[in-house]
């Protein structure tokens, strides 16, 4: 069983940093992609900023940030710790919001390969931004 748990949710005043993290556990397993997704009160969960095709891509990993957030929201991933991070920088409280980590996973290791590719996510962090 693999398990995503994220970290580093808070209250910050406008204009202020904070940095998610999001650490995996468990074996056997190989990432291909993870993300950072985020609900905001009343709305449905959306995209954030994400890292596909680490396994299945040729480059090693594609990264894609949200519109509303580029330019303030940077994601990266520790390879060998198998986490990725959120850094985010001047937040406002259009920012607010819970912020889940989630992640395409190969598990069930063969000889030759893996035997399914499934979706896991995280509990969710709060970041709270006041005006």
């Amino acid at each position: 069983q693999v398990q995503l748990v994220e970290s580093g949710g808070g209250a910050v005043e406008a204009g202020g940093s904070l940095r998610l993290a999001c650490a995996t556990s468990g074996s056997d397993f190989g990432i291909n992609g993870m993300d950072w997704y985020r609900e905001l009160p009343g709305k449905s969960r959306e995209l954030v900023a994400g890292i596909s095709g680490i396994m299945t891509g040729g480059t090693g990993g594609n990264t894609n940030i949200a519109e509303s957030v580029k330019g303030r929201f940077t994601i990266s991933r520790d390879a060998a710790k198998n986490a990725v991070y959120l850094q985010m920088t001047d937040l406002g409280p259009s920012d607010t919001a819970v912020y889940y980590c989630h992640a395409e996973i190969f598990t069930g290791r063969t000889p030759t390969g893996w035997d399914r590719l499934s979706d896991y996510w995280g509990q969710g962090t709060q970041v709270t931004v006041s005006s």
